[in-house]
């Protein structure tokens, strides 16, 4: 397989402050994410709001800068890569936001929003730029009337289709879907999640996708990565994940997904108490607060990601 993109340890850090006469305080967004992301294949990165998973997002598509880590598209470093380079590499990630009415201008023809990208990129002419708009808009499965309509005027599903075919139009290499159908009703998200999955076939894109539901996540990821408070907790193949999570935050997330089965049982873990602040993160495991099974280890020592039974799992207590 080919690597397309490659990040070690990846972090950023914000500072805060805390008024006129208070030191800054430093948030740590992301702290440390590492991993491979190979042609075709697609890695899901989970978790609950606040664990770093739109941070990471705007490390990959290259809106902001990390404050540490390695990052590389292709053969070619992203970190500290001059203007030029980084304009070269920006058309080969590409995002879908959550939200596909936000991400249109509500004033601008569908037709021209997605010939916009080449316009801004490129040197096509009108005709060029028109004829590749309406090819794909077939592509996701849009008619050639809808050309000339107003984002107002297509439903949640059709809105998500044009803002794919808008962050196709530069043929990137990688999309980041970040939450592509949690605003979406459940048969629309079932049609666009088949589409993600014939494009990728298709065109061998690899996938960057963000999601907090782990029902979906199930159905289209090739590896998973569990994020909490802006650290890595589990990561490995999805099969391994979804058969047998090692760390208990997987495990508390696995149990509240929904299971067509009826008759099937499984135990619900709730978990106790609030997200930490990531201003103040607890000592240790960052999880301890949380975690029903944590020891006084947890409160001293914090865990580091290690291989058990063929994934990456920070938990002193992973093989129990």
């Amino acid at each position: 397989m080919t690597t397309i993109m490659q990040a070690r340890d990846l972090r950023r850090h914000y500072s805060v402050g805390r008024g006129m006469f208070g030191e800054p305080a430093t948030l740590k967004a992301l702290d440390g994410a590492s991993f491979t992301l190979e042609k075709g294949k697609t890695l899901a990165v989970v978790g609950e709001s606040g664990c770093g998973k739109s941070t990471l997002a705007r490390l990959l598509t290259m809106i902001e800068e990390p404050t540490a880590g390695s990052f590389r598209i292709g053969d070619v470093e992203v970190v500290g890569a001059t203007a030029n380079t980084l304009r070269g590499l920006r058309p080969k990630v590409q995002i879908v936001f959550q939200n596909p009415y936000g991400s249109l201008n509500p004033r601008q023809k569908i037709g021209h929003a997605l010939e916009e990208p080449l316009l801004v990129n490129h040197r096509f002419t009108a005709a060029e730029r028109t004829a590749k708009a309406r090819e794909m808009m077939k592509l996701v499965g849009l008619r050639p009337e809808h050309y000339d309509r107003y984002p107002h005027m297509f439903s949640g599903g059709q809105r998500q289709r044009i803002a794919i075919a808008r962050a196709l139009m530069l043929e990137p290499d990688i999309l980041i879907l970040d939450e592509p159908v949690s605003a979406l009703d459940l048969s629309i998200q079932a049609q666009v999640l088949n589409l993600l999955a014939d494009l990728q076939q298709r065109l061998q894109l690899a996938y960057v996708f963000i999601s907090h539901d782990l029902s979906v996540v199930r159905h289209i990821a090739d590896d998973v990565m569990v994020m909490y408070l802006g650290r890595v907790v589990e990561q490995g193949a999805s099969e391994k994940v979804f058969a047998s999570p090692k760390h208990p935050y997987t495990r508390a997330l696995l149990s509240a997904t929904p299971i067509a089965d009826p008759t099937a049982k499984k135990e619900r873990i709730v978990l106790k108490g609030e997200l930490p602040s990531p201003l103040n993160p607890p000592s240790g495991c960052t999880f301890r607060t949380r975690c029903p099974i944590a020891a006084e280890i947890c409160a001293v020592d914090e865990p580091k990601l290690r291989n058990v039974a063929g994934r990456l799992v920070a938990c002193h207590f992973a093989e129990a």
